[in-house]
């Protein structure tokens, strides 16, 4: 180091440029730029210092020292580091020994990153020990780098505390370095490292120790909190640990059924399909059954989807065995049932209802002692809890300080339903299965109609036409991307059969419940058209809870003490529409409605279902005659399937898809098939990137820019780029799970999306029915929720990608949730959240109508081809807001990611499911 003259003096406002060269280790002349206020001795110890790699200036903070001495020179940048993942860091290692030892600040809690609060300080000390019989020259301790710039400080004395006299806080010294030093033999230094975060999410530097020839890096993380977010923090750390093993169990005690499970009988039964032991026994080798290899053909239809259906049944019996606990307890509720709590049960993992069982028994005994299995019948479920009914004898022995091994049995009805539907299959006419090997290329002849429904293009009015024209199989296709008006051609084509030919009988199914019900809404709506009441029925699944249904439809469903049930075929066959989900139609078929009492059977969202589930009502209700209508787009969300094997050899191929591989629907024949182009839903910019990348850019906005930024000013404020109309909001949070629930949360994006919320509605304009936020993990749309309740914001609508398919709202808030790049890979192989997913990022950014926040990490959106191309978007339309970007050189380079989606899933891990109104499970028939 080359010292300065001791005894010179500046005087006020003096100004020296002074060059300096550091020989040592062959760095090279730095120039440094001083202007002072108040006069200073060079002397002065703290003043300046410099190490081997770049020359740092020194001061407190807050001088007034100008520019040069708030920025630590030359630094590389590190934008963003992941504290799960040490490749992101060249030389960290946190147990690393040595003849030096380097304590790691701010030590992981639960294998997370410390909190402190915005606006507080957080200190810990770093212990450098010499270990050696020689002395270290410590040449110097440097911030490398910041994350947020500068927001971590160094220095040689604990910081005083915030109660401290003035006189502490005056002699306080931090600064970015500190100077070289020697620690001789045994001797230990300990240096401060604090950190006074100014904002919320992952603060994280890089310290650099230069020791003799060495360096030491170490690398600190802290997670910064606001009120909201501190209040979601985990309370008990992730644990599998009451997870247990499947044990086979052969006799049991029976419990109490429920009443509604109890009931008329039907006319038709539903067979048990048990799985042949063969299909079990190839599985278990890993084999792939033949029927499955040889692909789908004419003739093997029925053994090709029986044993898809049966690979799905094995996993799924394995996901149920995985939800085992043991050692837990139950609380009585009321007088006869007792309350158990199963995590992840509101996310349907494992997936269970009204009418399913458990068993139990008490965990001890010797080895030779028979300790008794009950069996508990499910008679009520709220939330995470299921009510259960046994034996008397095991209420009467209860005590809720007991513990309990439990194993759940898996409910086999809805695969039943499935493979009644296919083995059906062999008495449909093939022009439904296989119209381009079995019919004719056919013509329809149309006439002219008056529209009944406002707003109706003349491109939907042909759709109709067409519709009104067919005359049985094929299957005719609506195409059409989001917010096209889908659904609303097939309610005209509906309501003109309603009127027109009085012989209609027409069946209109959803694969959801809330589907469904949108449905019935939009038919019961149209003030041109009376539909009277006992011309239209709501089939529901005796499993639906009551409150679901809105009380103005109640009217139109069939229930007994709030149970609702089907009614008996001479009742059926008077309603001119019936409105249900494909799974409920099975009911029809089992009070014996014939093949060919409806005339038109419309299945909407067609997209979203496998195709054992879309062909229930048409291999059960079809004839020849029978005309069958197709409404979806391929491009959104498709089947949910849980064994792997069975999504890549075709279960995961929804029946509109597979038709659209004929190549009567492939060229686009209006006879077959009409897309839909017209989208009135999103604003251009919104829409653009979609279209472009799913739609060859073939998508029409028709909604009027203008008259959006007109009416949507207020919302428009929190924007950047008030033309354009999406923003994203970078932020690096944290990935976090909580006691035994399986899925993700990120609470610093909830505090996040309150505040943009906050901001929306603020001028009172905006109502907050017309927001939506979607994210990918259920147990971050419970955080969301409990975020907004406390503020008593009820009316927000926060669900996954799923619940919103088919729906829009002014403003969409996506919080993607995910701000760790090792679990990427965990997420694709499981479909999980929204990366490596295009239809789940086509679903969730076409919802929006005047306004698109996007809330995630924008290193691990990066990772995945369609929010890469969104994330830059928004950088160019300088609509991009939050923590540092990803290296733009990364912004046109390929990313890892299939263009497919993966659904497949290993014993014990589900996927993110629809809440139980979007998988129904009946008690069925037998």
């Amino acid at each position: 180091m080359l010292p300065f003259e001791s005894d010179l003096i500046l005087e006020n406002g003096f100004e020296i440029r002074h060059y300096i060269v550091y020989k040592a280790k062959g760095i090279a002349i730095s120039t440094l730029n001083f202007k002072f206020s108040t006069a200073h001795s060079f002397a002065d110890p703290w003043f300046l210092s410099f190490d081997q790699n770049f020359l740092l200036t020194m001061g407190t903070v807050g001088d007034n020292w100008g520019d040069d001495c708030s920025v630590i020179k030359d630094k590389g940048e590190i934008s963003y580091i992941d504290y799960e993942d040490d490749k992101s860091v060249c030389s960290y290692n946190p147990i690393e020994e040595g003849p030096v030892i380097v304590s790691v600040p701010f030590a992981f809690v639960n294998g997370k990153p410390q909190s402190v609060f915005v606006g507080e300080t957080a200190v810990d000390a770093i212990t450098i020990k010499n270990t050696t019989d020689e002395s270290v020259d410590l040449w110097a301790v440097n911030i490398y780098a910041s994350t947020p710039k500068n927001s971590f400080t160094l220095s040689l004395m604990e910081p005083p505390a915030p109660n401290a006299d003035i006189e502490s806080v005056q002699a306080f010294l931090e600064s970015f370095s500190l100077e070289d030093r020697m620690i001789h033999p045994d001797e230990s230094l300990t240096i401060w490292l604090s950190c006074k975060p100014k904002e919320i999410g992952l603060h994280t530097t890089v310290v650099h120790f230069d020791l003799g020839n060495e360096r030491i890096e170490r690398v600190s993380f802290l997670l910064a909190d606001d009120k909201i977010s501190q209040s979601l923090a985990s309370r008990k750390p992730y644990s599998r640990d009451r997870r247990r093993r499947h044990e086979a169990v052969d006799m049991y005690i029976p419990g109490s059924r429920p009443t509604r499970t109890q009931g008329r009988g039907f006319k038709n039964f539903l067979l048990q399909y048990e799985i042949p032991g063969s299909i079990r026994d190839e599985l278990s080798r890993k084999e792939i059954p033949s029927a499955v290899r040889e692909g789908l053909k004419r003739d093997t239809y029925i053994p090709y989807f029986m044993t898809l259906l049966n690979m799905e049944e094995i996993q799924l019996e394995e996901d149920m065995r995985a939800y085992d606990m043991e050692r837990v307890t139950m609380r009585r509720k009321g007088h006869n049932l007792l309350s158990l709590e199963v995590p992840g049960l509101a996310e349907r993992r494992p997936s269970l209802v009204h009418g399913d069982y458990i068993l139990a028994k008490m965990p001890f005994g010797h080895t030779n002692d028979w300790v008794p299995t009950y069996q508990g019948y499910i008679h009520h479920i709220e939330a995470d809890e299921v009510f259960l009914k046994f034996d008397p004898e095991f209420h009467i022995n209860h005590r809720d300080d007991n513990l309990y091994n439990v194993q759940f049995t898996y409910n086999r009805i809805n695969m039943r339903r499935f493979y009644q539907a296919v083995d059906a299959a062999e008495s449909l006419a093939k022009e439904f299965l296989f119209p381009y090997e079995f019919s004719e290329r056919r013509y329809i002849k149309t006439t002219p109609l008056v529209p009944i429904t406002q707003n109706i293009n003349e491109e939907q009015m042909r759709c109709v036409q067409m519709i009104l024209g067919c005359r049985g199989a094929p299957p005719y296709l609506v195409h059409g991307p989001p917010g096209t008006g889908k659904t609303q051609t097939l309610v005209e084509a509906i309501l003109q059969l309603y009127t027109t030919q009085k012989n209609a009988r027409i069946l209109v199914c959803a694969p959801s419940n809330s589907a469904a019900d949108h449905i019935l809404e939009k038919l019961l709506s149209q003030e041109s058209v009376e539909i009277r009441d006992n011309d239209v029925f709501r089939l529901n699944a005796s499993t639906r809870q009551y409150e679901e249904i809105k009380p103005d439809h109640l009217r139109y469903c069939f229930f007994d003490e709030h149970i609702f049930r089907c009614p008996p075929r001479n009742a059926l066959v008077h309603y001119r529409i019936v409105v249900s989900t494909y799974m409920s139609t099975s009911l029809l078929y089992a009070e014996d409605i014939k093949r060919g009492h409806f005339s038109h059977i419309f299945l909407d969202e067609a997209g979203q279902a496998s195709e054992p589930e879309s062909i229930i009502p048409v291999s059960n209700l079809c004839l020849r005659r029978t005309v069958v209508v197709l409404a979806g787009d391929p491009m959104q969300l498709g089947p949910v399937i849980y064994s792997k094997e069975a999504e890549i050899y075709g279960l995961g191929k929804s029946y509109l898809e597979r038709l659209f591989e004929c190549e009567y629907y492939s060229t686009g024949d209006e006879n077959y098939v009409i897309k839909l182009l017209r989208n009135y839903r999103c604003h251009p910019d919104i829409l653009h990137l979609p279209s472009t990348l799913f739609y060859g850019g073939e998508l029409i906005a028709c909604k009027d820019e203008r008259s959006l930024l007109t009416d949507t000013a207020d919302i428009l404020q929190v924007l950047p780029t008030k033309e354009f109309p999406v923003l994203f909001f970078g932020i690096q949070g944290c990935d976090e799970r909580e006691g035994n629930n399986p899925s993700w949360f990120n609470r610093i994006e909830v505090s996040k999306v309150v505040e943009i919320i906050r901001k929306l509605t603020d001028s009172g304009n905006l109502s907050e029915e017309n927001i939506g936020v979607i994210t990918p993990y259920r147990q971050q749309v419970l955080k969301i929720r409990k975020a907004l309740d406390s503020l008593d914001m009820l009316d927000i609508k926060v669900g996954s990608v799923e619940q919103f398919q088919g729906q829009e709202r002014q403003v969409i808030i996506v919080s993607t949730v995910r701000s760790t790049i090792k679990h990427n890979e965990f997420d694709r192989t499981y479909c999980l959240g929204f990366l490596s997913n295009p239809r789940r990022f086509n679903v969730a950014v076409t919802r929006a109508i005047s306004l698109l926040v996007i809330i995630g990490n924008p290193h691990i959106i990066n990772q995945d081809m369609h929010w890469k191309k969104l994330l830059w978007q928004c950088v160019d339309k300088h609509s991009y807001q939050g923590c540092p970007l990803p290296d733009p050189t990364d912004k046109e380079q390929p990313c890892n990611n299939e263009e497919g989606q993966s659904s497949g899933f290993e014993a014990g891990q589900n996927p993110e499911q629809p809440e139980p109104d979007e998988a129904e499970w009946s008690d069925g028939w037998k």
